[in-house]
């Protein structure tokens, strides 16, 4: 395996007196940060082709996710993308001015509304979908597809300890 430049921090860590637990687990968070950024601006490139930001993208995608009719209240949006309340509202603002979501009164709970996609949002979803299918295929060129899911699983493995613990 060919070093990186994550191997060249290793060393400085040692004499630092780091423990080789806490090196470990400082080269899989430099590791997976690099991975993150790299798929990250490959997505972010194709979605601003079509008018999008990566937050718009996010809730595009969740509401997709979502059962027919596709449509989720803005409080579940927030769970589920760990945004803000404030941060959803803005970016729901937009989507909603760009045609893409309608919000409609909830009869079940006056208090809340929900937001869901219009045709038009399912067409620039799909095609946001596409692009970023793209974006991660180009990312992952020449990586063996055994590789990637090895990284994978593993990563499931170490996700799985860590579960969705937010930190401040």
């Amino acid at each position: 395996m060919k070093p990186d430049e994550i191997d060249a921090m290793v060393p400085r860590w040692e004499q630092a007196g780091l423990s080789p637990s806490l090196i470990a687990a400082l080269e899989l968070g430099k590791r997976m940060s690099r991975l993150h950024l790299a798929f990250e601006q490959a997505v972010k490139a194709e979605l601003a082709e079509l008018g999008l930001t990566y937050a718009e993208f996010d809730v595009l995608a969740a509401l997709s996710r979502a059962e027919p009719p596709h449509r989720m209240k803005p409080s579940e949006l927030t769970k589920a993308l760990f945004y803000t309340s404030g941060g959803i509202s803005n970016v729901l603002q937009r989507l909603t001015a760009a045609g893409y979501v309608e919000r409609e009164a909830n009869p079940g709970d006056a208090r809340s509304r929900w937001v869901q996609l219009t045709d038009e949002g399912r067409r620039v979803t799909d095609a946001a979908m596409e692009a970023a299918g793209r974006a991660h295929g180009d990312v992952a060129a020449g990586i063996p597809d055994e590789v990637v899911r090895e990284a994978a699983d593993a990563l499931r493995e170490v996700l799985a300890h860590v579960g969705r613990r937010r930190y401040r």
